[in-house]
């Protein structure tokens, strides 16, 4: 049986897991998932085992090389680890199949992270995804009615 690592233990983790995005870091930040790790992400539907997980990071940065990401909260709870923040960058590169517009995204989403020792085992993502599309011109909002 694995031991659970401790608060600090665990947050450490996190600051590994955000120095790779600063980074921009695909391979850093799958790093910190186990082998075959799970990531359920609106974006990029599931991913499984660390290649995917690199593959979808590299695909972001690809299409907004200048993400940011600020953090608002992190909650450890061991096993888990809450992540909340904000994310921004620039639409350069192609995503999902338009092409860089210059447009930029902000949108504010959660992690919650099942930790195997050091590693993430299971991560799941909540973010509004339709509100990502319609920021850089995938979709068109409509109006709000009065």
């Amino acid at each position: 049986m694995m031991q659970t690592l401790t608060r600090a233990e665990l947050q450490a983790v996190s600051d590994r897991l955000q120095d790779a995005f600063r980074r921009r870091d695909a391979i850093g930040m799958a790093a910190c998932h186990t082998l075959d790790g799970v990531v359920e992400s609106p974006m990029f539907a599931t991913l499984r085992g660390r290649k995917a997980i690199e593959e979808a990071h590299r695909a972001f940065f690809t299409s907004f090389p200048d993400a940011t990401m600020t953090v608002n909260a992190i909650v450890v709870d061991p096993p888990h680890v809450a992540l909340f923040a904000t994310m921004s960058g620039t639409h350069v590169n192609e995503f999902f199949g338009l092409p860089g517009t210059g447009r930029r995204i902000e949108f504010r989403l959660s992690g919650l992270f099942q930790m195997e020792g050091d590693l993430i085992a299971h991560e799941t993502r909540i973010y509004d995804f339709t509100g990502v599309l319609v920021q850089v011109g995938v979709l068109r909002a409509k109006p709000a009615k009065p």
